[in-house]
């Protein structure tokens, strides 16, 4: 599994901010408790990382990413009922529009869901 390590810490920090904070703030709550969680366990990241997207080699958009973690795993946070297919699909285009190819969507509901996904750099 790639990156294995590291997206067990992010998991557990998820965890960590979810069982303090609970569920009913803004994504940028959770946001900022988890960069405080990532500084305190020395794990680079980054808040609000922009993603180019290129098209015919050229910048067509850009995207934040919500949390980029050490360059190798991009964080997608929610704070909604349930996890919806749209959700899916943005981590997923994240992934597709960089080099990172592991990415957590993580959702700070009434129940914490985490979901996995892989795009491998062949692919894109």
């Amino acid at each position: 599994m790639k990156n294995k390590a590291l997206t067990e810490s992010i998991i557990q920090i998820f965890y960590n901010v979810y069982n303090t904070l609970g569920y009913g703030f803004l994504e940028k709550i959770y946001e900022n408790a988890m960069m405080i969680e990532f500084r305190k366990a020395s794990i680079p990241a980054e808040s609000q990382s922009p993603i180019e997207v290129i098209y015919e080699g050229e910048i067509v958009g850009e995207h934040f990413a919500d949390i980029k973690v050490d360059n190798k795993v991009i964080v997608e946070l929610k704070a909604s009922k349930s996890l919806t297919p749209d959700h899916h699909a943005q981590l997923l285009n994240y992934l597709k529009a960089t080099d990172i190819e592991v990415g957590l969507l993580l959702n700070f509901g009434p129940k914490p869901e985490i979901n996995r996904k892989v795009f491998d750099n062949s692919r894109k």
